[in-house]
């Protein structure tokens, strides 16, 4: 759990509270003058309304020059960011011919496959000529072709389980997964950070969903059991089967799940596990085969396995592996599957390539080097902006760190200084986080070198002291890097 400072939260609350009454002083004189003109759409409700329309207009779009900035390169260790001016107040932006190169920290590339690469790069090319960039087909007509057949083997192998399925889309994979195995009479409990793509995915089940304490394996047995007595709402019937729904590495808060924990409270239990990986696979464990090698759990003990190919392979889409059952029951039945059009072949071929890359088979050790990178890369970097005074959240290993921001004021601060300083970083707010926890999210690759980490560390102790969010005392500079 993170504790916001008594002061951090009365100036956080304050800086909210002023931009709302300033917003709705404006909207009251916008309602004003809008009372003369007159709607085409007369008779009709307005189709932006409420809370979320008035932050959209009176916060975000005061600082959406800090979000969704183009890139016109590779997302490397640097990349070019395409500048972008305003001559509305932020209303619109428009792109300019003129790029900045700066300093990513802010891409999912944590093995370094987004760019070209010595091995990937030619088979990829290789397989644009022979089937084109697009199948034009679902996966069940004429959207199967051999790279997909031999994708799917390779990702099994991989994670270590019987079969696995591939999907075009990782948000997909998970919301249109969990309405085709749970439903009506089932129970879904959730870690109450989990993602928003299994968040949508639950509702859409119509299962019931109960919610656990963040990464707390003692609530999640609290909770088993009170469901478990208690039956279905108003029935009390048993539960026809119970889920439980984790991350193996959380993305807003860089933590590592506490998965042996877990599975041991669900095999208790008899409830299946549900475990995400989008983050940990290929990033963390000793092979890059994610948390369940990282922490000693067996591949067999976690039912179903989810994860994506966007942060550490290099491509696109995500994937389930579980029982070859229940892949084929998915095959049959998930809409993603049966509707979507198939995955690209040259992404298909990047993800073979770079897995085999990973586990060594493409003849080098250029694999075991970019595991051992990422997690070198990731310790060094935590443990400095720690020693320097930040909020870091999260755990060694991870290469996801979030630098806590709080004050609504800090957010374009930070991102914009870090940008005319040539570093681009991720900025998250609500409704991304809750209200009170803005951050900053840096993403570490293994294609960064010690020089880039320095100057990074360096510009961001700089833009630190400047917008103030350094919470804690920073050790003496004698332990500091040199």
């Amino acid at each position: 759990m993170i504790t916001i400072p008594y002061i951090t939260a009365l100036t956080t609350y304050f800086s909210y509270g002023l931009l709302f009454a300033f917003g709705q002083f404006r909207d009251f004189f916008r309602r004003i003058f809008e009372w003369w003109s007159q709607s085409n759409l007369q008779g009709y409700a307005p189709i932006c309304l409420g809370l979320e329309d008035f932050y959209i207009r009176r916060l975000y779009l005061r600082i959406q020059d800090c979000f969704n900035r183009p890139i016109s390169s590779p997302p490397d260790a640097w990349f070019d960011v395409v500048e972008r001016i305003s001559n509305d107040s932020n209303k619109t932006l428009k792109r300019t011919t003129r790029m900045k190169r700066c300093l990513n920290l802010g891409s999912y590339n944590y093995l370094g496959f987004a760019a070209a690469d010595e091995y990937c790069t030619p088979r990829v090319i290789e397989s644009l000529k022979k089937y084109t960039c697009s199948t034009c087909s679902a996966r069940v007509d004429g959207g199967t072709t051999n790279l997909h057949a031999e994708m799917e083997e390779c990702v099994a192998n991989f994670i270590g389980k019987p079969a696995a399925v591939v999907f075009g889309m990782g948000y997909v994979t998970n919301s249109a997964i969990l309405p085709v195995l749970m439903g009506k009479g089932s129970l879904i409990i959730s870690d109450s950070l989990n993602h928003n793509s299994i968040v949508n995915g639950a509702r859409g089940s119509g299962a019931t969903i109960r919610v656990f304490q963040h990464n707390t394996p003692s609530h999640l047995e609290k909770v088993l059991r009170e469901q478990i007595a208690n039956g279905q709402p108003r029935t009390h019937r048993p539960w026809k089967k119970i889920m439980v729904v984790v991350e193996g590495i959380y993305s807003m808060e860089g933590e590592i799940c506490n998965l042996p924990e877990i599975v041991s409270i669900c095999k208790k239990y008899k409830a299946y596990v549900y475990l995400d990986e989008a983050h940990s696979i290929g990033a963390v464990g000793k092979s890059g085969r994610g948390v369940c090698e990282l922490l000693g759990v067996d591949t067999a003990d976690v039912d179903i396995m989810m994860g994506t190919f966007t942060k550490s392979f290099g491509s696109c889409g995500g994937y389930i592996a579980g029982s070859k059952e229940l892949i084929q029951y998915l095959k049959q039945n998930c809409p993603a599957h049966l509707h979507a059009t198939s995955i690209s072949p040259p992404c298909a071929q990047q993800i073979i390539s770079a897995i085999k890359v990973v586990l060594g088979e493409d003849g080098s050790s250029r694999g075991a080097q970019k595991l051992a990178k990422i997690r070198e890369n990731s310790n060094f970097f935590r443990s400095e902006l720690q020693k320097r005074g930040f909020e870091v959240l999260g755990d060694n290993d991870s290469p996801v760190m979030p630098i806590m921001l709080y004050n609504p004021a800090k957010i374009p601060a930070f991102s914009r200084e870090c940008l005319k300083r040539n570093v681009a970083v991720v900025t998250v707010a609500f409704p991304a986080t809750p209200l009170l926890l803005a951050r900053a999210r840096i993403c570490i690759s293994a294609a960064h070198t010690k020089e880039d980490l320095v100057k990074a560390l360096e510009i961001i102790n700089e833009v630190g002291d400047l917008v103030g969010i350094k919470y804690f005392p920073a050790e003496p500079k004698k332990e500091q890097l040199e």
